[in-house]
């Protein structure tokens, strides 16, 4: 199962090329660049692990491709973004963000149904993945 967060996630995967037009569009911009990782996709998982700070003076995106490359290195083997953001209001604002680097095998989600009083259905999703523990979900 891939999947499927951000821009472009049902797109191919971008080249390393298309990654570097993106990341300069959005330093042209003047949006602060970012690289998080995770071994848990959860679609509501809003917390990934930060590489490193946000990039907020790099005019340059060789220096995003850098850190990118160095966090490929150590976390090659979990999902890795990158996200741009936007503070011209005063405030932070997600201007874009996509997947750079995903775990050879993806095992995907599995749904869950739980009934509940008055005939009442729910639904939760949870991912294969985190049947194992952390750090050890893509091994």
């Amino acid at each position: 199962m891939r999947i499927t967060q951000g821009a472009f996630s049902f797109l191919p995967d971008l080249t390393d090329e298309q990654i570097t037009k993106q990341v300069q569009y959005c330093l042209d911009n003047g949006w602060a660049v970012n690289i998080e990782f995770t071994d848990d996709p959860h679609p509501r998982n809003t917390y990934w692990d930060m590489w490193g700070h946000p990039m907020f003076d790099i005019a340059d995106a060789a220096g995003v491709m850098m850190e990118l490359a160095d966090c490929r290195k150590v976390y090659g083997d979990r999902y890795i973004r990158l996200s741009a953001f936007d503070a011209t209001h005063g405030w932070e604002s997600v201007k874009l963000s996509f997947i750079v680097n995903r775990p050879k095998e993806e095992p995907g989600f599995r749904l869950e149904r739980q009934e509940d009083a008055g005939r009442m259905v729910r639904y939760t999703t949870k991912p294969y993945a985190a049947d194992k523990p952390e750090g050890g979900r893509y091994a």
